[in-house]
């Protein structure tokens, strides 16, 4: 049994998928990730140095009650794969490369993931998520963490312009975010410091 396909995505790198649950009356299976069906990763999605042989070294369990937004984050030097455990996640990605490289604008995307779909986030791509439901996220990243390289800008930005939803259990329909998520640059702000340090 195969997963189903679902549609491309139009960011250079992103790829989207889904796992196959094996249920019965006892519960259900899913097999998470298999380095062979992951594909090979390359340096330039990873954000490594030419040479290297990237490769998945952390992963992470996210719980979410609904209503929380979390992003919008960027790495220069690691690639993540989500995933939906359970739940639903209103997914936005914004390809910062472009004006790093001296564009004017981002490239935006957006998607609903229910349980059992994937994204995989190459570097340099900013990434967020809007619990519609309570959500439980796994995800796998090329880089231990460690601070130096958790970046970010304001997940309501008007350059990126995400049509994020409204959050209706909250009296101003807007996402509970954290402290840090509440404080992040402007997108233009971010794009400057990374292109002057």
């Amino acid at each position: 049994m195969t997963a189903p396909r679902p549609a491309p995505s139009a960011l250079a790198g992103v790829r989207y998928g889904a796992v196959v649950r094996h249920a019965d009356d006892r519960g259900a299976m899913r097999e998470i990730w298999r380095a062979s069906m992951a594909g090979e990763l390359t340096a330039a999605e990873t954000g490594d140095r030419p040479g290297t042989s990237p490769a998945y070294v952390q992963a992470n369990l996210s719980s979410s009650r609904a209503g929380v937004l979390r992003g919008l984050h960027l790495h220069r030097r690691q690639l993540d794969r989500w995933l939906v455990a359970n739940g639903r996640a209103w997914v936005a990605l914004v390809d910062v490369r472009p004006m790093l490289a001296g564009g004017d604008a981002p490239a935006v995307e957006h998607r609903e993931l229910g349980p059992d779909e994937w994204v995989l986030i190459p570097a340099g791509v900013a990434h967020g998520f809007l619990a519609l439901e309570p959500l439980d996220l796994v995800y796998f990243v090329t880089s231990e963490y460690d601070g130096t390289d958790e970046l970010g800008f304001a997940w309501d930005d008007t350059l990126a312009a995400i049509p994020w939803p409204v959050v209706e259990a909250a009296p101003d329909g807007r996402p509970i975010l954290s402290q840090r998520d509440r404080s992040n640059p402007s997108l233009r702000e971010l794009v400057e410091r990374l292109r002057t340090g």
